[in-house]
C-alpha cells in the first residue's frame, strides 16, 4: 500500500521559511509556503531606487558552517550557490573621541597590543576559550530541539560544566571588562550583544563565542547582498518542489479539539486571505510558522490552542528594535569600508535610552556594499546602509519604504539626519548630508506592521539568561500535534545561522531526532 504524501504549509518567506519549505520538500513533503507580502525574503529585503541597491535586513555573513551544512542537506555546497568575498579588513571602528581602527581577521592581537600593553596575549586566550565555547554550542546547543536529557550527560560536556557554569552566570560586560581595560577594545568584544538584540551587561557571557567567528573566522560578503543568499533559498526551495505563494496572509491556523479521544489538539491546515480577498483553506498534516512567535500564538491560534500564556509575554523582552537608512551617495567614500561601527564614548548610556528611556543610539553600524560590490551602486556613487539601534516600540514611528505615502515619520527623519550628521562629523565627510541624492527609511513601525513582529521589534527577542537555548521555548507546539516554530523568534535564535539551523532543527523534531549537533 503506498504511503500517502505528506502535505505541509509554512508560514512566512523569509530565511527561516525558504529553508523550511527546502528541506520539507527535499524529504518528500508537499509544501505549500504562504508569505503575506509580495516579495520573499522577509527581512532580509532588498531595495532599488535610482540606480541603487541594498539589503534592508541582515549584511553580516558570519558562521559560514551553518550555511555549509545547510547546503550540504539539500545535496549542494555554498561554493556552488554563493559567490564569497573575504572581507579584509572585517571592518572599521570610529570610536568617539579616538582615532579610527581597522579590525583585520586572524590579526585582532596585534590591533589589541597597540593599544593597550598585555591585550594581545589577553585576547589570544579569551579567543581560545571563545572557540572552545563555539564547537560546544555547535555540538550541544544549537543544532538540537532539547526533547531529550541523555544527550547533554556525556563526560565530555559534563567535564565543561564549570566553563559553562561561569559562562552563563556571568554578563558579556563584566566577562570583558574583568581582561581589558581600554575602551575600544572593550566595545569590539561587548559589541556582539547587539546582533544578540540584547544589552552587554544582560547578555551571558556565553555569546562571546560570537568573537570567535570576526576575529577568527572571518567575515564574508555574498557577491549581489544578501539578496543572492534569498534568491538561492528561492531556487532550491523550487527545485525540491515547494510552492511558494505571495500575497497570502494567514488567518488562521486550524486545529481539530483532542478533548474527545483525550489526545492533544491537532493541525488540520491554515486559512488564508488572498491579494484578491477570496479566502481559501489549506489543508495539511504539518503546520511550520515561521512567523513572529507572538503573532502565531495571539492572532493565528484560537485561545484553547495556544502554548503561550499571558503571563509568558510579560516576562519575556522583545530585543530592540532599529531605525535603518538606506542612502545613494554621489561621489565615492574612501574614509568608509564595507562595514563600520560609529561608537559612541558613553556606551552605557546607549543601551540605557533603548531599553529604559524608548529611544535610540548613539552608537550606529554603516555598511559601504558598494566597496565590494560595484552592481549596487552608478558608477561614482556610493551606497550607504545605516543601521541605528532603537527601543522596540512601533510609537517611534515608520520609515518612508513602506509608508503608503512615501513619507516617514518626522521623528524618523530627524534620527535619519542626526545619523547623517554624525557619520559626517566622525568620518570626516563635511559635505555628505548635500551629497545625498536618494533616501529612504525604515521605523519600528514599519517592524510591527509589515512584518507582524512583536513590539516592532528588528532582530527577535533578546539573547538573555531567561530567553537562551531552552528557556528560549520549544520549535513544537504543546497543545497543538503537528504544530512547529522555526525563526528569530524561537529556537536556536536570531540572524541569519540561526534561521538555517532553526529550519533544520523542524526536522529532527519531526523525525524525532534528538541528538544534539548537525545531522
Amino acid at each position: 500500500m503506498n504511503t500517502p504524501t505528506p502535505r505541509s504549509i509554512v508560514i512566512g518567506g523569509g530565511v527561516a521559511g525558504l529553508a523550511t519549505a527546502a528541506l520539507l520538500a527535499h524529504r518528500g513533503h508537499a509544501v505549500t509556503l504562504i508569505e503575506q507580502t509580495n516579495e520573499l525574503g522577509g527581512r532580509a529585503g532588498n531595495h532599488r531606487a535610482h540606480g541603487f541597491t541594498w539589503d534592508t535586513g541582515p549584511s553580516w555573513y558570519l558562521m559560514p558552517e551553518a550555511f555549509d551544512h545547510f547546503f550540504e542537506q539539500l545535496g549542494t555546497s555554498t561554493a556552488a550557490e554563493l559567490d564569497l568575498v573575504r572581507l579584509d579588513p572585517a571592518y572599521r571602528i570610529f570610536p568617539e573621541n579616538h582615532a579610527p581602527v581597522d579590525v583585520t581577521t586572524g590579526a585582532a592581537a596585534e590591533l589589541f597590543e597597540s593599544l593597550e600593553p598585555g591585550a594581545g596575549a589577553k585576547l589570544t586566550d579569551y579567543l581560545q576559550v571563545a572557540e572552545l565555547t563555539y564547537r560546544t554550542a555547535i555540538d550541544q546547543f544549537l543544532y538540537t530541539t532539547f526533547a531529550a536529557v541523555h544527550p547533554y550527560l556525556r563526560l565530555q560536556l559534563l567535564r565543561r560544566v564549570g566553563l559553562l557554569t561561569r559562562l552563563l552566570t556571568t554578563s558579556l560586560k563584566d566577562w570583558v571588562e574583568r581582561r581589558f581595560t581600554h575602551p575600544v577594545l572593550r566595545q569590539i568584544l561587548q559589541y556582539p550583544a547587539v546582533f544578540l538584540s540584547s544589552d552587554p551587561a544582560r547578555t551571558p557571557a556565553m555569546y562571546h563565542l560570537l568573537s570567535h567567528t570576526d576575529l577568527t573566522e572571518g567575515v564574508y560578503y555574498p557577491q549581489g547582498g544578501f539578496h543572492a543568499v534569498i534568491d538561492t533559498l528561492i531556487r532550491l526551495a523550487q527545485q525540491a518542489g515547494a510552492e511558494l505563494r505571495t500575497g497570502c496572509t494567514a488567518e488562521e491556523i486550524l486545529c481539530d479539539p483532542g478533548f474527545a479521544t483525550g489526545r492533544r489538539h491537532a493541525v488540520r491546515g491554515v486559512r488564508i486571505r488572498r491579494a484578491d480577498g477570496v479566502v481559501e483553506t489549506l489543508h495539511a498534516d504539518t503546520v511550520v510558522s515561521c512567523a513572529d512567535l507572538y503573532h502565531t500564538e495571539n492572532a493565528l491560534l484560537a485561545p484553547g490552542f495556544r502554548s503561550y500564556g499571558p503571563s509568558t509575554w510579560k516576562r519575556r523582552d522583545p530585543g530592540i528594535s532599529v531605525v535603518v537608512a538606506l542612502l545613494g551617495v554621489e561621489g565615492e567614500l574612501p574614509e568608509l569600508l564595507h562595514h563600520q561601527l560609529f561608537l559612541s564614548e558613553d556606551w552605557d548610556s546607549d543601551f540605557h535610552e533603548i531599553f529604559h528611556q524608548g529611544g535610540v543610539s548613539r552608537s550606529i553600524y554603516v555598511s559601504k556594499t558598494s566597496a565590494t560590490d560595484p552592481s549596487v551602486a552608478p558608477e561614482g556613487c556610493e551606497n550607504l546602509f545605516v543601521l541605528i539601534p532603537a527601543a522596540a516600540d512601533p510609537e517611534l514611528g515608520h520609515g518612508s519604504l513602506y509608508a503608503a505615502d512615501g513619507i516617514a515619520a518626522q521623528r524618523i527623519t530627524g534620527i535619519v539626519d542626526d545619523a547623517i550628521a554624525m557619520i559626517a562629523e566622525r568620518a570626516g565627510i563635511p559635505d555628505l548630508a548635500s551629497r545625498v541624492i536618494s533616501c529612504s527609511s525604515i521605523g519600528p513601525a514599519d517592524y510591527a506592521n509589515r512584518f507582524n513582529a512583536w513590539r516592532g521589534n528588528a532582530i527577535g527577542p533578546a539573547h538573555t539568561l531567561r530567553q537562551s537555548a531552552f528557556l528560549r521555548g520549544s520549535n513544537a507546539s504543546r497543545k497543538v500535534a503537528g504544530l512547529y516554530y522555526a525563526g528569530a523568534t524561537t529556537v536556536p535564535g536570531v540572524g541569519v545561522p540561526m534561521c538555517l539551523i532553526s529550519a533544520e532543527n523542524v526536522i529532527k523534531r519531526i523525525t524525532g531526532d534528538t541528538s544534539t549537533g548537525p545531522a
